[in-house]
């Protein structure tokens, strides 16, 4: 026996449906089972193993994420609050310029946490690269949270003037804050990240200045400034807004792109649903509407849509972390995306 029929009486043959044939040439109906079977993949796998490695990725990496946006987008409304707001918006500049200096210095630990070894963090500092997600973010990342520390040491020492100029250059580096995860995770060969960069980008940072500004009016009502509390409510309710339309925008992207697995049936999908979606966006959106149907401001209202908000947020950074890193342990999901042309895989 040869070498070559010797091989192939050992190797086994992947197992797997194949491809029903194909009707009438140029026949609605051929049209439609091609793109069935675009969006299904039903051709050989190896036995159903994975074609590429999940991430590494720990919950450390997704509590970085929400701390990460979170602070972000507080330096935004700081800056913000300080270059247009009233008499009213002081205590709202400061508490934005702390819990900015508080989130990157939670933040940043966590993410050396991940890395497991922390001259790893500092070697990314050693050059710039452009072309690498990584890279960047590590940057912005070291430049937002020397940013913020310093504006943050600024107010606390009375010194406006010096906090007024460094809290623009922050709130720049603290909208990349908000959104650069997202370019982070959508450029790993994770399917179901990697098929969505611009909505996730959108997701996450609507969701960033939604949790800064329910957060910031939560301290804002335990100091009973119910004004200015108010006025991050409208902030929180537009916010959630836009997260709404981008959430309901994800899941016809992923079933064009034949990811209905993680959308229907996946745990993580129902945690988005109902966690993410319905206890961060929905039920938010409603107090806000209720409260504002009211004759009297409802206190309650307002912090249970605060707290809605930061709930949600946590939980949705959670289900798509996992929900991804279940998308690259399918090879059917892996098929699905990747043998679609290019020009339809970016999203």
């Amino acid at each position: 026996m040869s070498e070559t029929a010797t091989a192939t009486a050992i190797m086994p043959e992947p197992v797997g449906r194949r491809p029903p044939p194909a009707p009438y040439e140029g026949s609605a109906a051929e049209r439609i089972a091609k793109r069935y079977v675009e969006r299904h993949w039903q051709g050989e796998t190896y036995y159903g193993r994975n074609v590429v490695k999940p991430s590494p990725f720990s919950w450390v990496v997704w509590v970085y994420i929400f701390v990460g946006g979170l602070s972000g987008s507080a330096a935004i409304l700081a800056a913000l609050a300080d270059l247009f707001g009233d008499e009213e918006s002081k205590s709202i500049v400061s508490r934005g310029r702390h819990l900015a200096a508080i989130g990157s210095a939670i933040g940043a630990p966590l993410l050396i946490a991940d890395l497991h070894t922390p001259q790893r963090f500092f070697n990314m500092l050693r050059i710039y690269r452009a072309t690498s997600p990584m890279s960047i973010g590590s940057w912005i990342l070291t430049g937002f949270g020397a940013g913020a520390v310093a504006t943050a040491g600024a107010d606390l020492l009375g010194w406006r003037a010096i906090a007024r100029v460094m809290q623009v250059p922050t709130a720049l580096l603290g909208a990349g804050m908000s959104v650069y995860t997202a370019a982070l995770l959508s450029a790993t060969n994770t399917p179901f990240w990697a098929a969505m960069p611009r909505l996730l980008a959108a997701r996450f940072g609507s969701s960033a200045m939604a949790s800064a500004a329910a957060a910031l009016s939560l301290a804002e009502r335990i100091d009973g400034n119910d004004a200015g509390a108010r006025k991050l409510d409208r902030i929180a309710a537009v916010a959630t807004a836009a997260e709404l339309a981008v959430t309901m925008a994800t899941p016809g992207r992923l079933r064009a792109v034949g990811l209905e697995r993680p959308v229907r049936q996946d745990k993580w999908a129902m945690i988005d649903r109902f966690g993410a979606a319905g206890l961060g966006v929905v039920v938010p959106l409603g107090c806000y509407a209720v409260a504002r149907l009211g004759r009297k401001q409802n206190r309650t209202l307002g912090v249970a849509a605060a707290l809605g908000i930061l709930a949600g947020g946590l939980l949705m950074r959670m289900s798509l972390m996992y929900a991804g890193q279940d998308s690259a342990n399918s090879a059917q999901d892996y098929f699905r995306f990747t043998e679609r042309p290019r020009r339809e895989r970016g999203g």
